[in-house]
């Protein structure tokens, strides 16, 4: 077995409040091995783009990782001190947010901010870091990168300035990509071209990337594995085929069950009732277990931990092909 590059045990993360202290994550755990790309999908609010910013520090106050351990390449990063961690992201990990606007300073040319990443984690001098820049630009399909390189990101348009984002995550040479809904903010038709440079570049270098999304095409085109989260904690886990094709847990299946397909001819889509709780009134027991229509008196009352179930694991008491009286 490859040792794991990023290896998550035990995650807690918590927000406290005036009100109380929420927990926003709770005992999430997943690795992922190198050259690997592990999808994380769920609703808005399930947790999956905190999960990436507490992986790279970047957790917005009074946000804190309040249990759980962090290994990446061998080393614990949790609690790593700001500089130490600073020198891990970009050099060790990269990052890809969902708007470009954020990543990039409009006040500097897309080449100085390409070089200043290179020159802080490559030994190389200003021409051979310009000279990589323009090379990054060129991977990632920007046109006459030569030229394009002094101007700025207002300059670009949104796909284009994602390809900037790209080049810039890649620029030292990481082990990882965490890439946080890298395609939410750009029309369907450049969707599939950033997702298919992505993938195309990681191979290349050789990068494993954490590819948060809410669009399980984008899941069944990319990821080799996927992990489903709801409600702060991890749902099901496993081979991107199998929760695609035979998901055991019923919110995947609610989830399979809510996309067009094109082989079928149905009038209506499957829909999830009701809504994911909010942080403050997690329900006891499984946190689906309201919206389930499986559910039984132990989802009500004891909370599933991941368990096999086939190919993946579920955190659910009664997955789908379980018999009817199971759980009960």
């Amino acid at each position: 077995m490859t040792p794991a590059l990023l290896s998550v045990r035990h995650l807690r993360v918590e927000f406290p409040t005036r009100q109380g202290t929420l927990t926003a994550l709770d005992d999430v755990s997943f690795d992922i091995a190198p050259g690997e790309v592990l999808g994380v999908v769920g609703e808005s609010g399930a947790g999956k783009s905190l999960t990436g910013a507490a992986i790279i520090g970047l957790l917005e106050p009074p946000g804190r990782i309040a249990g759980g351990e962090i290994h990446f390449d061998g080393q614990r990063i949790d609690r790593l001190p700001y500089e130490a961690m600073r020198r891990v992201r970009g050099r060790g990990i990269g990052a890809i947010f969902q708007d470009p606007l954020t990543s990039l300073n409009p006040l500097y040319t897309v080449g100085r901010q390409l070089v200043e990443t290179i020159q802080t984690h490559l030994p190389l001098d200003a021409a051979q870091a310009r000279a990589r820049a323009i090379q990054l630009l060129e991977e990632t399909g920007i046109q006459a990168a030569a030229q394009r390189i002094d101007q700025y990101p207002h300059q670009f348009s949104g796909g284009m300035r994602q390809r900037v984002v790209i080049a810039l995550a890649l620029a030292a040479q990481p082990k990882l990509i965490v890439a946080d809904e890298p395609t939410t903010a750009l029309d369907v038709s450049i969707q599939a071209q950033i997702i298919a440079l992505l993938k195309r570049l990681c191979r290349e270098h050789g990068a494993a990337v954490m590819l948060v999304t809410h669009d399980m095409g984008v899941i069944a085109e990319t990821c080799d594995r996927v992990a489903v989260m709801y409600a702060g904690r991890i749902a099901e886990l496993g081979p991107v085929q199998a929760v695609i094709h035979a998901p055991a847990h019923p919110y995947t299946l609610g989830l399979m069950g809510s996309i067009p397909s094109m082989e079928e001819d149905r009038e209506r889509l499957l829909q999830i009732d009701g809504a994911m709780p909010r942080l403050n009134a997690i329900p006891r027991g499984c946190a689906y277990h309201p919206r389930c229509p499986r559910a039984v008196d132990r989802c009500r009352a004891e909370r599933p931990e991941l368990m096999p179930t086939g190919d993946t694991r579920a955190a659910c008491w009664r997955p789908a092909g379980a018999p009817a009286e199971a759980g009960a």
